[in-house]
């Protein structure tokens, strides 16, 4: 590979100036406890001191107000957060000498499988701990879980947090379930994550969709306009209806976001709660430079996947609420049903330890990040034959997470699907996204000056591989598949359903019985409920020739597709 130099901007603080040329060479190695009076010995001698305080924990966790008025939070805490409760807890429980006769059953790692240690070692293993007394309980904290939520919170802008072990889908399933009664209508843009989908199965609720803007070109979904909200709550108003909340998708996979602060409004003055799936933004509102967080801009309930750009681990997330809209024991009677019952404490640790990284530092400590792809995006640029997703690309969007880039390669005559396969077979470069005409990678703190270089010499080589051949147009769908909505059922309704099986060609025109999802980026395709269309049927033998994962689906090949006997 040729030699590739780049000397970055002095944009950057003097220690962190960097010119460099390198030549790259890679190489690459092809419990449960059940419904009786009878508790565990741990939870019995920690049932005293949880009772003591949870009523005292009830009070402190009650929205600040002044003249009866809610505070809503403007801002992420700008002090800094450097204790770590949980994770202190859940040291000090490890390092206790005791003899262990609980679960889990590797007992701190000592009976671990030997093909899991080599690979991760065994520290693992010595803090995935039960709820021992001193490492309280999720459902119900008092202790070291209590003081960490209180603190993400605070971090965080909330009136009050909870910590997830089920990932930001049983968070939207929790806030869809505890806004939405049996049969009231959520509105929801279509390109949702399937998340929201399953909440509607769990809770009954009815979805009142709004199609969202989408570009052609780069085969994207945009987002939902202030104007779409109140059009769609007058709509049902007229009809007799009060939707029992708003759920928007913002920032979405793309990093496209909406005007929440607009749409807040819009949907209090209803008295309609507002529901943010945040799970691709929980960086958002610690820097100068960044937007605003859905708290800040006015949300009720907002879910974030705190693994995705902070570190906490895969599948750890966070539920935050403001304001007095949504009752809190709902939420929490909800989460309660939705998760297990033996949380991971190596979880609920990490979530803390996240906390406690952006906190120390929240208003310096995405400044390398920032540059980064400010510096990325400026080479880029410079690359024929690639195109970036921009603030011009979609007229009423206009914000775009400065951390998630988007490359379109339709000028080279390649769909996304080429792309990623070129990149990771000859640079080991491994996106976030695959589209069919873009790849969406994403920036984040542990991003380095030599990834980026990475990234650009890979580009390049595409560029300079491709740019000889007369461009032709990727093969994907004619047109957009969320611009048509024809619901039949209600998505539960039609998941309880009586079924059959049908091949894809008599498919047309049914009511499909299951979800039908390309993952990622999670958003289905065909939902239980919902007419099937021929744009739908396209776009998904379009994407699966590609090579995309089917998720869902009962026949993976989509050879044949459930629907609902009606």
């Amino acid at each position: 590979m040729k030699n590739s130099c780049y000397s970055f901007s002095s944009s950057l603080p003097t220690s962190h100036q960097v010119g460099f040329c390198y030549k790259w060479s890679f190489r690459f190695p092809i419990e449960r406890m059940g419904c009786c009076t009878a508790v565990s010995a741990s939870q019995g001698r920690s049932n005293l001191a949880q009772e003591k305080n949870q009523d005292a924990a009830k009070k402190e966790l009650l929205p600040v107000s002044r003249n009866g008025t809610m505070v809503k939070a403007e801002k992420c805490a700008s002090t800094t957060t450097t204790t770590t409760p949980l994770v202190n807890a859940l040291k000090a429980s490890a390092e206790q000498n005791v003899a262990r006769f609980h679960f889990p059953g590797h007992n701190s790692g000592r009976g671990a499988p030997s093909s899991l240690t080599r690979l991760i070692g065994s520290q693992p293993f010595a803090h995935d701990l039960p709820e021992l007394p001193e490492l309280d309980s999720l459902f119900a904290p008092s202790g070291p879980i209590l003081e960490a939520q209180k603190q993400a919170a605070k971090v965080f802008g909330a009136s009050q947090t909870w910590f997830l072990v089920g990932g930001t889908t049983c968070g939207v399933q929790a806030a869809i379930m505890a806004t939405c009664s049996p049969g009231q209508y959520v509105i929801l843009p279509r390109n949702a994550h399937m998340s929201a989908t399953s909440a509607m199965v769990l809770s009954g609720a009815v979805p009142k969709y709004i199609v969202p803007e989408y570009d052609s070109t780069w085969d994207i979904p945009g987002g939902v306009t202030p104007d779409q909200v109140e059009k769609t709550i007058e709509e049902l108003v007229v009809a007799g209806q009060k939707p029992g909340a708003v759920f928007i998708t913002s920032p979405t996979y793309h990093g496209i976001c909406s005007n929440l602060t607009a749409i807040s409004r819009v949907c209090h003055s209803f008295g309609v709660p507002l529901i943010v799936d945040e799970a691709h933004g929980a960086h958002l509102g610690f820097h100068p430079e960044m937007l605003s967080s859905a708290l800040q801009q006015g949300a009720d309930l907002a879910v974030q996947s705190t693994h995705k750009v902070l570190c906490s681990l895969t599948q750890s997330s966070m539920l935050h609420v403001s304001g007095d809209l949504v009752d809190r024991d709902r939420v929490s009677q909800c989460l309660q049903t939705l998760e297990s019952s033996s949380p991971s404490y190596l979880l609920l640790a990490s979530l803390d330890a996240a906390t406690a990284q952006i906190g120390e530092n929240p208003q310096t400590v995405f400044n390398s990040a920032l540059f980064l792809a400010g510096e990325a995006k400026r080479l880029i640029k410079r690359i024929s034959g690639i195109t970036m997703l921009d603030s011009s690309s979609f007229v009423n969007f206009r914000d775009i997470d400065p951390l998630r880039l988007t490359v379109g390669f339709w000028q080279l005559g390649l769909s996304g699907f080429e792309a990623d396969d070129y990149l990771d077979r000859n640079h080991g470069i491994v996106a976030e996204l695959v589209g069919t005409s873009s790849l969406t990678l994403a920036i984040n703190l542990g991003t380095q000056m030599v990834d980026v270089q990475r990234l650009v010499s890979g580009l390049e080589a595409l560029s300079a591989a491709h740019s000889s051949r007369i461009p032709a147009k990727p093969e994907r769908a004619a047109c957009g598949i969320f611009t048509e909505v024809n619901m039949s059922m209600n998505p539960r309704d039609a998941f309880f359903a009586n079924k059959q099986r049908v091949g894809i060609g008599e498919s047309l025109g049914k009511v499909c019985g299951e979800l039908i999802c390309p993952y990622p980026p999670g958003i289905p395709v065909l939902i239980p409920g919902e007419t099937i269309s021929k744009t739908a049927l396209d776009y998904l033998l379009v994407v699966k020739r590609n090579g995309a994962v089917i998720t869902g689906a009962s026949d993976p090949s989509l050879s044949s597709i459930i629907i609902c006997d009606l």
